[in-house]
């Protein structure tokens, strides 16, 4: 059985060092290359949570979703209220006829189910609605960022989540302002 094949080892020639060297040069250079690209690269954060919580867009938003939505609220208060009262009157006689006792169970049932459907109802308006309104601001808010990305020269910009963004990249506030700025000029146009 022959034994192990061994590789000769032979001097490199003219050609593979020359290339050898090339490789080696050109590789430096990419490295240089990236490290003064990184020396510029500029990188932003936005967090997004707080957009969402102050932008005059989100804040009008929900002032007009409030108005909407409290007077069928108050109603429905007023009814678990009304609800609550009829409950406690069934509780407080126990003298009262079966008749009467009858009902009053069954307007209580009805009331109840009148309550419930209308939650659940309001509760699945508000829902879409809340949604279609953050469909739109997310749009705008997409602009804002980029807007001031290239104003400002920004080469990379991340939301949150993100693990850790120190604050001299924080660039929220300029978005917020970019935001107020575009709320104001649209509200101000006849």
């Amino acid at each position: 059985m022959p034994g192990p094949t061994h590789a000769k080892l032979t001097a490199p020639s003219k050609g593979s060092w020359a290339a050898a060297v090339l490789l080696l040069a050109t590789f430096g250079l990419v490295l240089v290359t990236d490290s003064a690209t990184a020396d510029t690269t500029r990188i932003g954060y936005v967090d997004m949570k707080r957009l969402f919580d102050s932008a005059p867009q989100v804040v009008a938003a929900r002032e007009a979703l409030d108005r909407e939505f409290r007077p069928r609220n108050e109603t429905l208060i007023a009814d678990e209220s009304r609800l609550q009262e009829m409950q406690e009157s069934l509780a407080d006689n126990p003298d009262l006829s079966p008749e009467d006792r009858f009902e009053l169970e069954r307007e209580v049932r009805n009331l109840r189910r009148s309550i419930d459907r209308r939650r659940e109802d309001m509760r699945e308006e508000l829902r879409f609605r809340t949604s279609t309104a953050t469909k739109a601001l997310e749009e705008t808010i997409e602009v804002a960022v980029r807007q001031v990305a290239e104003q400002r020269g920004y080469d990379l910009i991340l939301t949150s989540p993100v693990a850790y963004a120190a604050p001299g990249i924080d660039i929220t506030d300029r978005i917020l302002e970019w935001l107020a700025d575009d709320f104001s000029s649209r509200n101000n146009t006849p």
